[in-house]
């Protein structure tokens, strides 16, 4: 379905919207495999997902119609794989910028790129990248956002949404062209070669920056403060003896008040 929601560039000048999938992500990776090539900046939003997937195959809940669940379609041709975190960093920026004159200062980047207010999760995405040689050829990110759902599941102890915050129904559309809009602006920094522009605005509204925390590794738990995000996008935090210890997605947790 063409729509003329969308002002950018390209993000969105081929959009479709499914009533059900069970992920955006594996729809568009399914419409990649057939020979009919797929525009890049294609949006695929979906009404229902049953299937949707976070960080470490972790699960999604969205109830249908309410939030916003949908993947854009990049092709960072132009980027090596070595430097494929500057992707995500461009992309958590577009979510970010685009949601921060609603939401102002409680609005943070959660290492890698979950997208909190507060110490709650107002979404997230899953960025999957198809390599060719050392270069990415095709990048689709999907990303999940609460909007107007006021009900979770108990074991959702951190999830929030916009309405929750602001008690108000949004449009997801018009919510949906500003996301793509900013993150097409990020991506064409990220193109232009930006990148020092990209790794300073993304730390400097990263959650936890800075503050002294409690944090949870397979070794046992220990307080610290987030310093940096090395390039390749290693997480940086120093300990209480001043040393600068590196983590994975992987080998940390953040110990906040609902464990999120």
């Amino acid at each position: 379905m063409q729509n003329n929601i969308f002002s950018g560039l390209f993000v969105g000048l081929n959009y479709v919207t499914i009533k059900q999938v069970d992920s955006t992500n594996s729809f568009l990776k399914e419409l990649l495999s057939n020979s009919k090539p797929v525009i890049e900046g294609t949006v695929i939003m979906a009404e229902s997902q049953f299937a949707g997937r976070g960080q470490q195959q972790n699960g999604w809940h969205a109830e249908p119609g309410k939030n916003l669940t949908f993947s854009i379609l990049l092709k960072p041709v132009f980027l090596p794989v070595t430097a494929q975190f500057d992707l995500v960093r461009a992309v958590s920026l577009g979510v970010f910028y685009a949601l921060y004159p609603i939401l102002g200062e409680k609005l943070k980047i959660k290492w890698p790129n979950d997208i909190y207010y507060g110490d709650n999760k107002l979404g997230g995405m899953l960025i999957e990248n198809l390599v060719q040689g050392s270069q990415i050829k095709n990048s689709i990110i999907g990303i999940g956002l609460n909007i107007n759902q006021e009900n979770f599941p108990a074991e959702l102890t951190n999830a929030i949404s916009l309405k929750q915050i602001l008690h108000q129904d949004y449009d997801l559309e018009t919510l949906l062209a500003e996301i793509c809009r900013h993150i097409e602006a990020w991506y064409l920094n990220l193109k232009a070669g930006k990148i020092s522009q990209l790794r300073n605005a993304y730390l400097n509204n990263l959650y936890w920056l800075n503050e002294h925390k409690n944090f949870k590794t397979p070794k046992g738990s220990f307080t610290g403060s987030i310093k940096k995000v090395r390039d390749n996008g290693l997480l940086v935090i120093e300990n209480n003896n001043e040393e600068e210890l590196e983590f994975s997605l992987k080998e940390i947790e953040f110990l906040n008040k609902v464990n999120g």
